[in-house]
């Protein structure tokens, strides 16, 4: 499934394929579209390319412990993190949550209560972000479609243009950073890839903008990063 769906996306990271599975199966029930990883690494490797709206995570992974996990997330995404682990004890909850985690349920768990939380988590979510759309001149970004239209015609963006669109639009009138903008849409570690933003800024500019070469909605500000100007 592509990012341009509405479903809600979740990523399991656990090493033990029994509960990968029943997870896996147990959220598809609920309509989740779900990723798995088996250890941390591609845990986070598959945050960055899916782009998920919750994170399920053990601590006692084969690469890494989840707190580092949650810690090095933390650095770039704000996703929800539900910690499923064995560990009982009040000194590994309070590590989790405060490396950034945002609930902790013991293992084993009723999957009932497990809904319960993931409901509560994406409501809260939900009711953080900002406005639903975003308009400016005569785009408008409906946050809660994925749509993206230009005086009211529907026009198609790729799931990275999309996120790179969407990042600015919630920053709209401010200068987002060229490592922020490559960290939060194509994950840690790919700040030295910054050909690959030039490419497709190029490419979303091919799309909104009127003239391309002379851009009015979105800005480069040299050496810092891209605005998407307020157009009132």
């Amino acid at each position: 499934m592509n990012h341009e769906s509405t479903s809600l996306v979740a990523v399991v990271i656990d090493d033990e394929p029994q509960i990968r599975k029943l997870l896996s199966a147990s959220l598809s029930s609920e309509h989740y579209t779900v990723y798995e990883a088996e250890n941390g690494q591609l845990g986070l490797m598959e945050i960055a390319y899916r782009k998920p709206d919750v994170i399920l995570l053990d601590l006692g992974l084969p690469d890494m412990d989840g707190i580092e996990v949650i810690r090095r997330l933390r650095e770039w995404s704000k996703v929800p993190v539900i910690v499923l682990s064995v560990r009982e004890g009040v000194e590994d909850k309070v590590s989790a949550l405060d490396a950034g985690a945002d609930d902790y349920l013991t293992k084993p768990f009723h999957t009932a209560e497990l809904f319960a939380r993931l409901r509560a988590i994406v409501r809260h979510a939900a009711g953080s972000q900002v406005v639903p759309q975003i308009s400016t001149g005569h785009l408008n970004i409906d946050l809660s479609t994925r749509a993206v239209s230009l005086s009211g015609l529907e026009i198609h963006l790729t799931a990275t243009e999309y996120a790179l669109l969407r990042l600015l639009a919630v920053n709209l009138g401010k200068v987002v950073t060229q490592p922020q903008l490559m960290r939060e849409v194509w994950g840690p570690a790919s700040e030295e890839n910054s050909h690959y933003l030039r490419v497709y800024m190029r490419h979303l500019r091919k799309k909104i903008e009127t003239d391309p070469a002379l851009p009015k909605l979105i800005i480069n500000e040299p050496g810092i990063g891209y605005r998407l100007v307020d157009i009132s």
